[in-house]
């Protein structure tokens, strides 16, 4: 089971994590567009993976943004 952390953070903070996030899934995608290309099939899915977890924090962010 995952342990909760809690932080406050003001909403500049929260941006800043939002920019690096955004910044770290471009590279996963571009990892798994790469590894599509060259057929490795184990990468692509690992990359996806942490792409489509990224997004979903990201996302989980935004709403406290907003």
């Amino acid at each position: 089971m995952d342990k909760t952390i809690k932080l406050t953070l003001s909403e500049d903070e929260a941006e800043m994590i939002v920019d690096a996030l955004e910044v770290d899934l471009e590279g996963y995608l571009e990892s798994a567009k790469e590894a599509r290309g060259n057929n490795n099939r184990a990468d692509v899915e690992t990359f996806t993976e942490a792409g489509e977890r990224i997004a979903k924090l990201i996302a989980k962010i935004r709403t406290k943004l907003d």
